[in-house]
Formats: C-alpha cells, sequence, structure tokens
C-alpha cells in the first residue's frame, strides 16, 4: 500500500453515489494558488432545496423554494467566510462559531472544541472544518472532523490534522464514506488528492463525478498567492 499516493478527485467520486458534503483544501500544481472547494450533496426534499449564494466574498446557502422548506436548522449556513488573512470553510453552523472565536482571539480548535457532531440520529452526521491562514506570500491549512464514538452518538471523538502546503497536494475530507442506512461516517485521515493549476478544471472534475441524483451545490476558490487575487466558481444544480 502506498500511503503516498495522490488520488485524482474524479477517481474517489465516480463511483460513490453518496460521499455527503465534501471539503477539500490544498495547492495548485505550480506552487502558486491556495485551493479550497466545497460541496453538498442531498437524499431527501428538505436537502435538495438548496443553493449557494455568494455576498461580499462569503457563501450562504439558502433554498431554492422557500415553500418547501421543512426544517432549516442543519441545512442552512454560511460554509465560507473570511476573517483577516484566514479563509473559514466547513459543513455547518460551526463556521460562526470558529469566525467568532477568531475575533476574540482564540484559535480554530478552541472554537471546535465546544461544538459536536450534528444531532441527527441515527446517521449523527460529522462535522468538518477547514481554515486556510494566509502570511507572507504563502499559508498553511487546518482541517478537522467531529465525529460521533458509537452508534449511539453517546461521545464526540475530535481529530485536527495540520498541513503545510506541498505542489499539487490537497486533503479530502467527506461526511459519508458512501450511501447506506444509516449512513457510515468518514473515517481515518483525510485522502491526498491532486490540486491542478486551473479552478474551471478542478470544478468540473468535482462537479462532473458526484451522482448525478444527489449532488446540489459547488463552490470552488483558487486565490493567488503572490497577488491575492481569487478565481471563484460557483455551480447550483438548481438554477
Amino acid at each position: 500500500m502506498n500511503v503516498y499516493k495522490i488520488n485524482k478527485i474524479e477517481d474517489l467520486l465516480a463511483n460513490n453515489t453518496y460521499a455527503g458534503r465534501g471539503l477539500i483544501i490544498g495547492k495548485s500544481e505550480d506552487g502558486e494558488k491556495a485551493a479550497a472547494a466545497y460541496f453538498i450533496m442531498g437524499r431527501s426534499e428538505n436537502s435538495r432545496n438548496r443553493i449557494f449564494k455568494e455576498e461580499n466574498g462569503n457563501v450562504t446557502i439558502y433554498p431554492y423554494d422557500v415553500a418547501k422548506v421543512k426544517d432549516p436548522s442543519l441545512i442552512i449556513y454560511s460554509p465560507v467566510k473570511s476573517f483577516e488573512n484566514k479563509l473559514i470553510v466547513t459543513n455547518g453552523n460551526q463556521t460562526d462559531t470558529i469566525y467568532d472565536y477568531l475575533k476574540i482571539g482564540k484559535t480554530f480548535e478552541d472554537a471546535l472544541s465546544v461544538r459536536d457532531f450534528e444531532p441527527d440520529a441515527p446517521n449523527y452526521t460529522p462535522r468538518i472544518s477547514g481554515l486556510l491562514d494566509f502570511e507572507d506570500g504563502g499559508f498553511t491549512y487546518k482541517m478537522n472532523i467531529l465525529k460521533s464514538e458509537d452508534e449511539n452518538g453517546f461521545a464526540c471523538e475530535r481529530f485536527t490534522f495540520f498541513y503545510s502546503p506541498v505542489n499539487g497536494l490537497g486533503h479530502f475530507i467527506h461526511t459519508y464514506v458512501c450511501d447506506g442506512n444509516p449512513i457510515p461516517s468518514f473515517y481515518g485521515e483525510p485522502e491526498r488528492i491532486y490540486i491542478p493549476n486551473d479552478a474551471a478544471t478542478f470544478a468540473d472534475a468535482i462537479w462532473n463525478n458526484l451522482n448525478s441524483d444527489n449532488k446540489i451545490s459547488l463552490y470552488v476558490r483558487f486565490i493567488n498567492l503572490k497577488t491575492g487575487k481569487k478565481e471563484n466558481i460557483l455551480i447550483n444544480k438548481n438554477k
């Protein structure tokens, strides 16, 4: 087994009907750009009734058809938010917890120490979070997962991964291994994936290989480390 293997994102997604929500952070192959991506999938009508909107550099999830909203508590949140020289990307309202903690001088880990997995028994969906920290023309990044310790939601396991960027390498963490009932939670370290030089190429590789029935929205951001210029790609299935 090659633990240093770098996978293509399309190979990890093409035969997986339900990865759930997915978060990717890494560095482009040419070493010039930081990359972040977030996608959501859904099986129920309530979950599928969503769109991404970009507002002032942040991304918020809104209902596509307000009349069909049943329970907004776990499906409406801001997955992408900036604070000073940092970029927060998560799969839930812990985005705001991280933002609030950073604002008062506390850390990513401090913020997530007060949060747990989602209270959606029997799935107990993990909370996945990422933080990119930019400084002096470079960056580092962290990823975190909060997941149930057992099938009864008795206790929360907390894992944080800290990375120094490597050209062409990204890390991919998603809420579920695959479809199921209940849906099996992600386990192990974030998966190593290839990050190309072009944001559109990367977005296409993700979107075109997400299950056509279950995919909902995707957001990709590439940030030039020298100029700070951002290239953002937003795709909604509901238009």
